[in-house]
């Protein structure tokens, strides 16, 4: 056997003529340059720097035992199915609808189902079904609307004189009619003891591990940081600093805890104190308000909000609490929801409020950075798609030990982290970047399937083979799984890359 060229050679046995056995074709992709870069940083191809999942999430032995305790002593009847009930309320709660919104929402309902009826009757529409276009009109918005307060007469007034300004006489009738009709009514979730109880039951662990999964993000890619400050915007039950004190534990040496709840905030100082009233908690420092403190001057080096933007009723108090915890944030704001469409884009919300909005009185001069999950600043791909898919992740943890099942639970997530950046981000020199996976890694024979976000703010379907782009690339993607970073090429030839469309 010999090799000439690109052809392998080997001679026949009887007849001595030489008979090409096959083409050693080449892959000129780009991704030779990958292995000449010390992208791994001596580390093996499973723990590559883009790594950012956790295994099976636990609660911290002291967090579990004090929660036990806390719910074996209040004796909460029926307390699985409450908790289960309540973990599905919260999963599929969605934003209340602003004024606008149903406005506009009612409009294009109205001139939809007119030109669906004149479409099938020709002649003209007549009273009746004038009369079932309002009763199409008001049964889709009760079936598809959350509002925030029931739809009375005052409501109805503002609604009439707007529709009246448009020319949708079908809608004023129907609000003539209907001076008792409600929407399915939107409120804030008030969280006294009992309720607070079967909130410990249901999200404790669940928030905990999401919250852990979006910080963990932080104490990987950037291990010099050490937080001394840390506040917590709808503390709930202390989700976010058990999980900051168990990544940084005692170089936090201030945590303040903000929660409109005052009985949430007793639950939270009871898990603190392992379930009983000793004077010895198990993390100490930590303080509990009320309120927001909003002077600008006090700034925290990490600033966290866990599944309480959701619980503000308006799109303008979003904003503003957004607004109000960028200007307290030293370093990091973590911001994590559920992992539904709503709470996707709430923090895109979040987003393009701290890139674009501008502060009247700057007290803090550094410019916003999107550190995670995104690998751009651009505008989400995933939202100007025709369908609309969240951009969430998943962390397996286990529940409490006191409800009946004791398997591993899955949640489902959306976060954002935004630091604070000196300068402008330096122009980067390599011929490969960092690219967010937004789906499960497919792995199959010879190649992995892998659905990118990349830094140029578009999605891509990448085949990542050892033949094409080189081994390491090849191994890491095969170690890699949902949520993590991929090392990927600036392709010169995009045989293998497929914008999904």
């Amino acid at each position: 056997m010999y090799l000439l060229g690109s052809r392998m050679y080997v001679k026949c046995t009887r007849c001595h003529v030489a008979l090409c056995l096959k083409d050693a074709q080449r892959c000129q992709s780009s991704a030779a340059h990958l292995e000449q870069h010390d992208f791994l940083k001596g580390a093996p191809h499973r723990k590559h720097p883009g790594v950012t999942n956790l295994k099976t999430v636990r609660l911290p032995e002291q967090l579990q035992v004090a929660a036990q305790s806390v719910l074996k002593r209040a004796d909460v009847k029926s307390l699985s199915e409450k908790a289960h009930k309540l973990s599905n309320f919260l999963w599929s709660r969605k934003r209340a609808t602003e004024t606008s919104q149903l406005r506009e929402k009612g409009v294009l309902l109205e001139k939809k189902f007119l030109e669906q009826e004149r479409d099938i009757h020709t002649d003209g529409i007549d009273r009746k079904l004038e009369a079932r276009i309002r009763k199409r009109v008001l049964s889709e918005l009760r079936r598809t609307t959350y509002h925030r307060t029931p739809l009375r007469y005052k409501c109805i007034i503002v609604l009439k004189q707007f529709f009246i300004d448009w020319g949708c006489e079908v809608l004023c009738v129907l609000l003539d009619n209907s001076a008792l009709i409600s929407l399915r009514c939107w409120h804030v979730s008030r969280y006294d003891e009992d309720l607070g109880l079967v909130y410990m039951a249901a999200r404790l662990a669940g928030g905990y591990a999401a919250v852990l999964r979006a910080l963990n993000e932080i104490k990987k890619r950037d291990p010099v940081f050490v937080p001394y400050s840390l506040l917590d915007f709808g503390s709930g039950l202390g989700t976010g600093t058990w999980a900051s004190h168990t990544l940084w534990g005692d170089s936090l040496k201030e945590y303040v805890c903000v929660d409109s709840s005052g009985d949430m905030n007793t639950l939270a100082e009871q898990l603190l104190r392992g379930g009983n009233d000793v004077d010895n908690p198990v993390i100490k420092q930590v303080y509990f308000r009320q309120f927001l403190p909003v002077s600008p001057k006090v700034q925290f080096d990490l600033v966290i909000a866990a599944f309480s933007l959701s619980e503000l009723a308006t799109l303008d108090e979003r904003l503003n609490v957004i607004f109000t915890l960028w200007r307290k944030t030293n370093s990091y704001l973590v911001l994590v929801e559920n992992g539904t469409k709503d709470g996707h884009q709430i923090l895109m919300e979040a987003r393009d409020t701290i890139l674009k909005r501008e502060d009247d009185v700057k007290h803090d001069l550094r410019r916003p950075s999107i550190f995670a999950p995104c690998t751009h600043e651009l505008p989400c791909p995933k939202l100007i798609k025709q369908h609309v898919v969240p951009c969430n992740f998943s962390q397996f943890y286990y529940p409490l030990p006191l409800l009946k099942s004791q398997e591993r639970q899955q949640e489902k997530l959306s976060y954002l982290i935004i630091s604070r950046s000196d300068e402008e981000k330096p122009q980067k020199t390599e011929r490969w970047y960092m690219a967010r996976l937004i789906s499960q890694v497919r792995r199959r024979p010879r190649h992995v399937q892998c659905q990118l976000c990349c830094a140029n703010g578009e999605l891509k379907q990448l085949a990542v083979t050892a033949r094409c782009h080189g081994k390491d690339m090849y191994r890491c993607a095969r170690s890699s799984d949902w949520g993590d970073l991929l090392p990927v090429f600036h392709a010169e030839d995009d045989n293998t890359e497929n914008k999904t469309r």
